[in-house]
């Protein structure tokens, strides 16, 4: 194990030790203290076992033929064997019964912990990470907490324990000889069992990266399956999977035959080791030094030894790989936000829910500037649009206005307010989204409703609805508003997500409203409906929206004309039409494009 891997189980296990001890659980604690003392007697016992047969053994090759069938058998202690022997194993199970709610709890506390860190983390991080693989990291992680936190405490440091008093006793017994080889033995094996695992880890490693491809590109395809339908690359999903599943069989082939070769490389010691130990008894027994009760003694020991022995390659591997799996565990939750809540972070004051953009420049990547010193004011209760060409960064203003970013320079301002000084959680409820790409729960309408609000109650929630031009249609449905969405919504047409958003943003009850072409997915009518609807709802309300067609946004108070991440032109439809430039462009060119799609209808 070299000094990088020495350092990060040293770091994982100081942060495992915690969930052993959980402060202001003195229930946990008490079972803790429970299941130790429960430990020590069971290995107490199993010393002391060997000995017991032993001795009985002794007295039963000297017994007295002339006795009774009972007064001649050393009937207490052949009882005294069986009370030991069962004992051990009561207490164990005590033991693992009662650090079973410890070990749960650890696995709740950290998954909850890791869960809420992935929802402080920015939207950068979410994006370049992998959904499969993310959820492989958390599972394992979790998975590995109760088989560290158990065997650990109760498996590998007992262990040891019990070698040292065996060795010991059998020294004082029978002399240095068969301690050396003893310690020899389990020196050997450990060695042996150490130097081949750190090459198995390796390959498991590889079997680890082959198996998150496989979780990636299956998830990845199965969420995507309309674009795999839309272009018929069923048969070329299938290829990219049966490519990851051949890595895996590759690597899966060789942590087995690595595993066979452990196997038999730690039974080899092992049997070396008894038998010389065995050798040894019976030279001493022919010379009297030992007898057949001792023998037995020497032998019990040698195979108690073995046992958790070979437990301990086992566990060793298994430690080994979920050293590895929590080592990725907790590389999330090092994951540090680019966009954090300052220490001093205070709640938004929403008085009217003036916005303004200062002299805003920023940029995904450092080479690339997606907006150039952006500055416009929304005034409270007025709505303003924002209009350009595709890529010109309509989508990246609304990022920063929910600090899914932050600025590179400049200030984003709510009520005179830089929301980068803002607590997060402050800033986002009190704006109200309907995004362009609505993306719902597997879950039912209801939720996905409520979800706006999740304390809102029915009749709230029925309101909404009503808004959103939705309720009728659930009315027609067999389940209602308990009817399942599917994943991401895919059992709902565009139009009818669309109208879920509304819903959900509208029970919101914002100070703000951020519109992302809300419409853009619905029928003429329906759109007409939906847009006095809003129109009324956001009265009084500040209000921003994102729009791809012209027509929705002809009433706003200001549009802004957004090209190559600078804004051009700012006004009033007409005001912008009598400019002639790009919004007139754009308006012209959507007029033709309508007129010719009502002409190819006719």
């Amino acid at each position: 194990m070299d000094q990088v891997e020495r350092s990060n189980s040293l770091r994982t296990f100081a942060t495992l030790v915690p969930y052993l001890w959980p402060a202001k659980r003195p229930d946990l604690k008490t079972r803790v203290v429970i299941a130790l003392f429960s430990l020590v007697l069971a290995k107490a016992a199993n010393v002391y076992v060997p000995l017991v047969l032993g001795d009985a053994v002794d007295q039963l090759g000297a017994l007295d033929q002339q006795h009774g069938l009972w007064l001649g058998i050393p009937l207490a202690v052949i009882l005294a064997y069986g009370a030991f022997r069962l004992s051990v194993l009561v207490l164990n199970q005590l033991r693992d019964a009662l650090f079973a709610r410890v070990a749960q709890n650890a696995v709740r506390t950290l998954a909850l912990q890791v869960f809420e860190h992935l929802h402080t983390l920015s939207m950068r991080f979410h994006l370049s990470r992998k959904t499969g693989a993310l959820n492989r990291f958390i599972d394992r992680g979790t998975n590995s907490i109760q088989f560290l936190l158990s065997f650990v405490a109760f498996n590998i440091v007992p262990t040891f324990i019990e070698v040292l008093l065996v060795g010991g006793i059998l020294w004082a017994l029978f002399g240095f000889a068969y301690t050396a080889i003893t310690v020899i033995t389990i020196a050997v094996y450990v060695w042996l069992t150490f130097v081949i695992t750190a090459w198995r880890t390796r390959i498991r490693r590889q079997m680890n990266d082959a198996d998150n491809d496989i979780s990636t590109r299956t998830v990845d395809s199965l969420l995507n399956f309309e674009t795999v339908r839309y272009f018929n690359n069923e048969a070329h999903e299938a290829t990219r999977l049966d490519l990851a599943l051949a890595d895996y069989e590759k690597a899966a082939v060789r942590t087995r035959e690595s595993l066979s070769l452990l196997n038999v490389a730690q039974a080899a010691v092992i049997t070396i080791g008894v038998t010389a130990m065995l050798v040894l008894a019976a030279l001493d027994i022919r010379d009297g030094e030992m007898t057949v009760g001792d023998f037995v003694v020497v032998n019990t020991y040698l195979m108690q030894l073995a046992i958790p022995l070979n437990m301990l390659g086992t566990v060793y591997r298994e430690i080994r790989q979920a050293m590895v799996d929590m080592e990725n565990l907790f590389s999330l939750m090092d994951e540090a936000t680019d966009v954090a809540d300052a220490p001093d972070a205070e709640l938004l004051r929403c008085s009217s829910g003036t916005i303004e953009f200062r002299n805003v420049s920023f940029g995904y990547e450092s080479d690339r500037c997606i907006l150039h010193n952006v500055s416009f004011t929304v005034a409270s209760g007025s709505t303003t649009a924002i209009v350009g060409p595709t890529g010109a960064g309509k989508s990246t203003i609304s990022r920063l206005l929910l600090r899914f970013y932050d600025p590179d320079s400049g200030q984003v301002l709510i009520d005179n307010q830089n929301i980068r000084s803002l607590a997060q959680h402050s800033l986002r409820r009190v704006i109200g989204v309907v995004p362009q790409d609505t993306v719902l729960f597997n879950d039912t309408l209801y939720y996905n409703i409520a979800y706006g609000d999740p304390l809102a109650d029915d009749d709230r929630i029925l309101a909404a609805a009503r808004a959103a031009q939705l309720h009728d249609f659930v009315q027609s449905l067999p389940a209602g508003y308990q009817t399942l969405v599917g994943e991401r919504g895919l059992k709902l047409s565009g139009g009818e997500k669309q109208r879920v958003a509304i819903a959900r943003a509208l029970l919101r009850d914002p100070k703000i409203f951020f519109f992302d072409e809300a419409t853009s997915s619905l029928d003429s009518t329906t759109e007409r409906e939906i847009q006095d609807n809003l129109a009324r709802l956001s009265q009084g309300r500040t209000s921003l929206v994102i729009a791809h067609r012209l027509s929705t946004v002809v009433g706003a108070d200001q549009i802004l004309v957004l090209d190559d991440g600078r804004i051009t032109e700012q006004g009033t439809h007409p005001q912008l039409l009598a400019e002639k430039g790009l919004y007139a462009q754009m308006w012209q060119q959507q007029k033709k494009e309508q007129l010719a799609k009502s002409s190819a209808t006719d």
